[in-house]
C-alpha cells in the first residue's frame, strides 16, 4: 500500500505540471495577495482531486469509451480558452484597475476588474478556484485510471486520491509562490498589470487551443 501511495503521489506531482493547470493557476492568481494566492492554489488542488475521485468512482462501475473520456480534455481546454478571452477583454476595455494606499505604514496595492473599486470577497475566491479545479479534473481522468490500474487494479479509495491531491498541491503551491513573487515585485503600476493579464490571456488561448487540436 505504501508503494501505491508513493506512485500516485508522484503521479500527482507530474500531473500538476500540465500547462493547462499552471495556466489556470496563473490566470486566477495574478494580482492577488499572499493569502488569496495560497487559498486559490490549495482549493484548486482539492477541487481537482475531488473531481478525479468522483469520476474514477463512477468509472469503476460504468463502462465508458475512450471517445467519451476524451471530452474531459475538451472541457479543460474550453475553460482555459474562456479564461483567456475574458482576461483579454478586460485588458482591451480598460477594465483592469490598480490603486495604492498606505496601511499601518505599509504600502498596499489593490487590483480589480471593473470601473469601481470592489474588493474580491473570500467567498468568490473560494468558489471560483474550487469550481475550476472540479471542472478541470475531468481532463485528468484517463491518466489517473491508468495509474490506478497499475498500482491497485483500478480500485479507488480516499487514501490514493489524498496522496494524488497532496502531490498536486505541492506543485500548485510552489507555482503560486512564483506568481506571488511576480505580484509583489513587478506589478507595481497599471501598465505592468495590464501587460501581465494580457500575457496570461494569450497563453491561455494558446494552451487551450493546443489541447483541442492536439
Amino acid at each position: 500500500m505504501e508503494l501505491s501511495l508513493l506512485i500516485i503521489f508522484w503521479y500527482g506531482i507530474l500531473h500538476a505540471f500540465g500547462p493547462d493547470h499552471l495556466t489556470a493557476i496563473a490566470d486566477f492568481s495574478i494580482g492577488k495577495n499572499k493569502r488569496k494566492t495560497l487559498l486559490i492554489t490549495s482549493l484548486f488542488a482539492i477541487g481537482h482531486g475531488l473531481s478525479l475521485f468522483i469520476f474514477a468512482k463512477v468509472l469503476e462501475s460504468v463502462a465508458i469509451s475512450e471517445d467519451i473520456l476524451a471530452y474531459g480534455d475538451i472541457v479543460s481546454a474550453t475553460v482555459i480558452i474562456a479564461m483567456g478571452v475574458y482576461l483579454l477583454s478586460m485588458v482591451a476595455t480598460n477594465r483592469i484597475q490598480l490603486r495604492k494606499h498606505m496601511h499601518n505604514g505599509k504600502e498596499h496595492i489593490h487590483i480589480w476588474f471593473g470601473k469601481s473599486h470592489e474588493h474580491d470577497s473570500d467567498t468568490v475566491a473560494k468558489t471560483s478556484s474550487l469550481s475550476l479545479g472540479l471542472l478541470m479534473g475531468a481532463g485528468g481522468v484517463r491518466g489517473m485510471l491508468i495509474t490506478l490500474g497499475a498500482v491497485q487494479g483500478g480500485v479507488v479509495d480516499f487514501s490514493l486520491v489524498a496522496a494524488f491531491t497532496v502531490g498536486v498541491m505541492l506543485v500548485f503551491g510552489a507555482f503560486g509562490l512564483v506568481i506571488l513573487y511576480i505580484n509583489e515585485h513587478f506589478l507595481g503600476n497599471l501598465t505592468n498589470v495590464r501587460r501581465a493579464f494580457a500575457t496570461a490571456g494569450v497563453i491561455s488561448l494558446v494552451v487551450g487551443t493546443n489541447i483541442l487540436i492536439g
